[in-house]
This record gives structure tokens, sequence and C-alpha cells, in this order.
């Protein structure tokens, strides 16, 4: 064994565990443990039926103890060896305030130090208890067990910062980037819109042009007819103070003369519609069809009987013959259906191809409205839909009944729903105009309605 160790070892057993010093005038007691005469004093101080060692714990009923001159005299030869350093700082330990003692214990469960009186109280009696010097020696390998922990996370930490700069750095470049695309976008609208500013004023002004040149020909004409009837006029006077027999000579071929003088067709002149019209690009239109069209199908359950429907469920026809089906008070009573899709929330989007058919009605209704009516009423609670009822009228059913007349014949409905803000609007694909808007705060779940009239021509759910 190496000498400092044994040398240590040997000091540690000439160690009093009250005071943590080297004997001074060392006792030993029934239990066989040593102390110094002046340590285990003040700890049975003011104790008078037991008396229980600071080491063990083991009571006894009298006070005992018998002088070790062995253990006195291995003390004094230690005291004069040389002292071998422990490697660490010199303890400076506390006084309990209580009993006056030097703190040298710790209760692990209250975490406070204590001296060993108070290891006997009855907050302490049952708590475990170690020596200031392996408490410490414990919880300092604790620490660097909690300190390894908190570096592995604070280099983790580091790590994640360090990405997350990085992250910030990214995200600055994309929103820049977003910035410079939007400029750059609405310097293109602004561009287009000055290029079409440009375009429809110079078109204006060539049919201005056109106008005033078409309109000046046809005051000369006029001008022209009314210098000629002038001419007739002062002629016809100069013959109304003629003799008779020159009269009725002259009379024939003045006659033929106002004839054939005919007054010109009044000048009309009807200018164009003018208006601007944005590419697809700036259309917010095409924006909600790429974000919130669904692929609708038709319900094959609510469809009258004489209707015929496609294996893919999104053509409809109707045919004179009766079609067998099951009886259900689902089903309508006119040529009519419901989507296959029920909505109570959210936004969402489809487009009909009507083409020429000349009865066609399209919308949204609450579940309950097959079963209440024989025929499709035009003004009804819980309906909301647009329609055409003869060659150039098309007309609005629902909370009320309206007629409009689109300026181009649609032959391509899109309809987008948006539940939450309570708006279903109806658009002309064929120029991407608004066609009608119903406002109305939905509570209840709606279907998409389809109504297809008697013609043959099919009614068609366009795929997305």
């Amino acid at each position: 064994m190496d000498f400092s160790i044994a040398l240590k070892n040997l000091q540690e057993t000439c160690t009093c565990p009250i005071c943590l010093a080297l004997f001074r005038d060392p006792v030993t007691i029934i239990c066989g443990h040593n102390f110094c005469h002046e340590c285990l004093s003040i700890f049975w101080k003011d104790l008078t039926d037991a008396f229980p060692c600071p080491v063990c714990k083991v009571c006894f009923s009298v006070r005992h103890w018998h002088r070790n001159p062995q253990i006195c005299n291995l003390t004094d030869t230690v005291r004069k060896l040389p002292r071998v350093s422990r490697g660490r700082r010199r303890e400076v330990y506390t006084v309990c305030q209580r009993h006056n003692q030097i703190q040298t214990l710790f209760c692990v469960e209250d975490q406070e130090l204590m001296c060993p009186r108070c290891r006997f109280t009855d907050k302490h009696h049952m708590h475990a208890v170690s020596c200031v010097r392996k408490a410490a020696f414990r919880y300092r390998r604790m620490l660097r067990g909690s300190m390894e922990l908190l570096e592995d996370e604070a280099k983790q930490c580091e790590k994640a910062l360090t990405l997350q700069h990085r992250k910030t750095l990214e995200l600055r470049k994309k929103f820049g980037y977003k910035k410079k695309e939007i400029c750059f976008e609405f310097e293109q609208v602004k561009l287009f819109l000055q290029n079409e500013h440009e375009a429809l004023l110079n078109e204006i002004h060539i049919e201005e042009l056109v106008g005033l040149s078409t309109l000046n020909e046809y005051v000369g004409t006029l001008s022209e007819h009314l210098s000629a009837l002038e001419g007739l006029l002062k002629g016809a006077q100069a013959k109304h103070v003629q003799t008779d027999v020159a009269f009725l000579a002259s009379l024939l071929r003045d006659y033929h003369k106002c004839e054939k003088l005919k007054r010109p067709q009044l000048w009309s002149f009807r200018t164009k519609q003018y208006g601007l019209s944005l590419p697809p690009q700036y259309s917010g239109l095409d924006r909600i069809i790429k974000k919130f069209q669904i692929d609708m199908h038709f319900n094959l359950y609510t469809a009258h009987p004489q209707l015929v429907i496609s294996e893919d469920l999104k053509c409809v026809l109707y045919k004179e013959a009766r079609q067998s089906v099951d009886a259900s008070p689902h089903r309508f009573r006119w040529p009519a259906l419901l989507g296959c899709t029920r909505f109570h929330s959210g936004r969402c989007f489809w487009e009909v191809k009507v083409g020429n058919k000349a009865l066609w009605t399209l919308g949204i209704c609450q579940g309950c409205f097959p079963g209440r009516w024989s025929d499709q009423p035009s003004v009804a609670e819980g309906f909301w839909a647009i329609g055409r009822y003869s060659e150039s009228g098309y007309v609005t059913c629902g909370p009320k009944r309206t007629e409009f007349l689109p300026v181009v014949q649609p032959t391509r409905i899109g309809v987008f729903l948006d539940y939450e803000l309570g708006e279903l609007s109806f658009y002309n694909m064929n120029d991407r105009s608004l066609l009608y808007m119903f406002n109305h705060s939905f509570t209840s779940a709606v279907w998409p309605y389809f109504c297809t009239g008697t013609d043959p021509e099919p009614l068609k759910i366009l795929a997305p």
C-alpha cells in the first residue's frame, strides 16, 4: 500500500467523529466507538435517562466511558507525523443555533445540516443521516452528472440556436424574395394596365375619327340634298308666275325631278363596348379555382326516376322512359338531384357544363328540401339557385325571384360556396364574369342542387 494512503487512513482512524479533528483526551464508550472527552461531554449534556452513541445511535441507560491510553498514544504519534494533503479545501463548519455544537451531519431527507444532537430529535430521528464529507461527496458526484447533462443540453441548445439563426436568415431571404415577387407582379400589372389603357384610348380615338369622318360625309350629303331642295323650291316659285301654257309644258319634267330626289337616310352610329379584361393570372377567380375546387359527384339516391346518371357519377340526362328505382322520400318529384357532398363549413368550388340546355337550375339547398314540394319552387326558404327558364331568360330562385341577363350566354357555370362568410357566388366561366351572389348566414348543412329540365341534352360536372 502507498505510504501516503496508509498515513491518511491512520489519520482518519485517530479522528473524532464529532469534531472531525485528531482526538484530544480520547475516551471509549460501551459500544466501542471513540470520541474526544470534551466532545462526548458536550454531546451528552442535559441528557438524564438515555445516552445515545453519536455514531451507531445505540442508547445506554447510564453515562459511562473509560479512558483509552492506546488511542491517546497513537494520536500523539500521528500528531507528530507530517499531514497528508487531502486535495481539498479546509472545511469550515457552522455551529448549531439550538445545541451550540458543530454541524457535522447532513439530513438526506430534509436536505439540511445538523449537529450530532439534532440527529436524535423527533424531527430527524427516523431520517437517513450522513456525515458532511460523505454527503458532499455524494452530491458533488450527482452535481457532476447534472453538469454533464446540462453541458450536453447547452451544446444541443447551441446547435439549435445556430440552426434557428440560419433559419432566420433563410426566412428573411424567403420573405425578401416574396416581396420582390409581389413587387414584380404589381409592376407587371401596372405595365399591363398602362398598355391596356393606351390601347383602349387609341382604339377609342380611331373609332372617334372614323365616326367623325362618317358623320362629316353624311353632313356633306345632307347639305347637297338641301341645296337640291332649295333649287327645286326656287324653280317652283319661278314657275308659279308663268303663263298657263308654259307652266303645263314644264310641269311633267319638274315633277319627275321631285320624284327622283330622295332624302338621305338618317345617320346612326353605335359605339363599341369597352372594358378592362384582365388576363387569367390576374383573376381572383383562377385563384379560387386553384385552391378550392373539389371533385363533385351526383347522388344516385336523390335522383328523379327519369334521370340517367353515368358510371363516373358526373353526367346526367333526362329520358322519357321511367327507370325502375326504389321508392325513397329523398328522391325529387321533378327532374333534379343532389350532389354527393354535404357542406357544413369551409370553402369549395365546382364547375358545371350546361351547354345550350333550354332549362337548367344550379345551386344549393338544405337536406330536407326534396320532400317538401311537388315541383321546384321559385321562392322558398333553404334554397339558393340560379337557372335558365327561356331562350334568353335567366332567374334567381330562393329567398326571392330576380331576373337577370348575362352579357355573354354561359355554357359553363362555376359555383363558389364560402360557408363561414355566408356567400354563394355563380360565375360565367365563358367570360369569367360574376352572374349573381347570395348572402345568407348558414346554420345547417347544405347540399349541391342540380335540375336538368326535360330536354335530352346532358348536364355535366367538370373534373378539377
